[in-house]
């Protein structure tokens, strides 16, 4: 359902539908968070609070294992310290749940998840990430500068904090297949209507087959990606093992999203270059889901260590 409600919404606005899919990070509360902390938090979200995920560093992108920010437990505290960058919703969350590394020395074993809210001494969210597209998604740099915080924050052991950012992003790349989906069926759309107004040649250019050839290209592409997507968040919903068949999604709709956006920016011709004309946001929003939860090299490695296992 969530990933139909991820479609549905992308179809209007893909930046729109990234700000409200990363309240889907309230699942790791569910799966690792304690009772006490379900009881605190689930409510704060649930009545309109926004929550952030905080893995990304300067120097740690794809290699999720390598992140550098810091906890060190000081009595009944931990303190936190370090930066994150490229966070979604980062300037309109009130609750940031952090990855922190307890011991360098440990790579992914040294990870844990922690809950930090925004208002807490040290925290500082920097100005907003400006990027080519997918504008109306809020993308900052966080900063944590020795930032106290209860050992009552610590989401699930000391120890599981890796294991916390792989089920989120397990869960989220075929969400961001879903978006992207939406947004295919938008270009399609955009691109079959325009081609219909569009006169060359004494004809709309809906009646060229090298025109057509595109749009049935189109609309392979978005059936064979829902199929896709829907496999994998079937696996989700019955709790089976699916990293391969989320990544297999993300990392074919994303691209089709290019294709798709592509083919039909170049229907519209010298208008798809206007900023006036939605088809160019599109394109525009469609390079950046190649890169985020995980660039699709990453999903690539994903599918054929699956596969060599």
């Amino acid at each position: 359902i969530f990933s139909m409600a991820s479609e549905i919404i992308a179809a209007a606005d893909a930046g729109f539908q990234n700000i409200w899919s990363l309240q889907s990070c309230i699942d790791t509360l569910y799966e690792f968070g304690s009772e006490e902390q379900r009881q605190k938090y689930i409510p704060r979200i649930c009545a309109g609070e926004t929550m952030s995920m905080d893995l990304t560093e300067p120097d740690a992108g794809s290699d999720s294992a390598a992140v550098r920010t810091t906890a060190v437990r000081k009595g009944d505290s931990y303190v936190i310290n370090g930066t994150k960058m490229f966070i979604t919703n980062a300037s309109l969350a009130s609750v940031f749940l952090v990855v922190a590394t307890l011991d360098p020395s440990k790579g992914s074993k040294g990870l844990a998840t922690f809950i930090v809210e925004k208002d807490r001494p040290g925290v500082t969210v920097g100005k907003k990430i400006e990027k080519i597209g997918m504008r109306l998604s809020n993308t900052a740099e966080v900063i944590f500068d020795n930032v106290e915080i209860p050992a009552f924050n610590l989401i699930g052991t000391e120890e599981g904090g890796f294991a916390n950012a792989m089920m989120v992003l397990t869960a989220s790349r075929p969400i961001i297949a879903a978006s992207s989906l939406g947004a295919c069926q938008l270009a399609r759309d955009l691109a079959i209507q325009y081609s219909k107004e569009r006169i060359a040649f004494g004809k709309p250019i809906c009646a060229k087959q090298m025109i057509q050839e595109k749009i049935a290209n189109m609309e392979m592409l978005i059936q064979a990606g829902r199929g896709l997507v829907y496999n994998a968040t079937m696996l989700l919903d019955q709790g089976k093992p699916c990293n391969k068949e989320a990544s297999i999604a993300k990392c074919f709709v994303t691209e089709a999203y290019g294709k798709i956006t592509d083919d039909a920016l170049q229907i519209f011709g010298g208008y798809g270059l206007c900023d006036e004309y939605l088809i160019s946001k599109l394109y525009r929003d469609s390079r950046v889901n190649r890169i985020i939860e995980g660039t699709n090299e990453i999903q690539r490695v994903v599918i054929a260590k699956s596969l060599l296992r």
